[in-house]
């Protein structure tokens, strides 16, 4: 009897023992309710400026620091032609930080010399692209302002900024064009009017070969000249 009786009691409490383990693992529906119902975060389409919106008001500040912290001054353009490196001038310190901020942007990468005048200049950095045009949308729309009183010339090599199609009696320069000086003889009419901010020092014959393309009416080229991109050398 007395056996009988201890092994009710084991059974008894091993019974109890599995309903408090099954217990235990249950998860009530109300707290699959509220699993289920935590927010998650999508981070997939968050993305922090890493430099404000650029104006008029706010470029030359922004220009102005920008100088301080990044002090590259050589640049190497990749085009279907050849390679063509350019040495930026420090003085000319806007245009300088411009283009170099520009590059490590890769704002002008694909997009194209789209004006080329033989004997004369070949002009890139610019056109009527849709991405070209969302990548100064996320830039800004800004003007600088020329700085012709640093000596530098329009000689052949010379890198300088056009000014900007809309009129302005200052001859406010459009920062996301520039032209490279062609003609053997220099274009030493430009100066006073543009800024020469940089020369090209390796790959004045890729820059001829560009200006020997055919164009048509509007001095754009036949076959498309694209600047496949621009990155800072050392």
């Amino acid at each position: 009897m007395r056996i009988l009786i201890v092994l009710f009691g084991l059974l008894f409490l091993c019974n109890c023992e599995d309903k408090q383990s099954n217990q235990k693992k249950t998860t009530s529906p109300s707290e699959i309710n509220k699993t289920e119902a935590l927010p998650k975060k999508d981070t997939s389409q968050v993305q922090k400026r890493e430099f404000p919106l650029l104006t008029d008001e706010n470029a030359l500040y922004f220009f102005e620091e920008y100088d301080k912290k990044h002090k590259e001054d050589k640049v190497r353009i990749t085009t279907d032609f050849g390679s063509i490196d350019i040495q930026l001038f420090p003085e000319t310190k806007y245009h300088r930080a411009n283009f170099i901020f520009l590059t490590k942007q890769h704002y002008f990468d694909n997009s194209q010399f789209y004006r080329v005048v033989k004997n004369f200049v070949i002009q890139g950095g610019s056109s009527d692209e849709a991405e070209l045009f969302k990548k100064r949308n996320h830039i800004g729309r800004y003007l600088l302002p020329p700085d012709t009183k640093k000596g530098f010339k329009h000689h052949r090599g010379v890198v300088s900024m056009p000014s900007s199609e809309i009129e302005n009696a200052y001859k406010m320069a459009t920062p996301y064009q520039f032209f490279i000086v062609q003609n053997p003889n220099g274009a030493y009419h430009l100066d006073g009017e543009y800024t020469a901010f940089g020369k090209v020092i390796s790959g004045m014959d890729v820059v001829d070969k560009i200006a020997d393309q055919p164009t048509d009416d509007a001095e754009w080229p036949l076959h498309n000249v694209y600047i496949r991109k621009i990155e800072v050398i050392d």
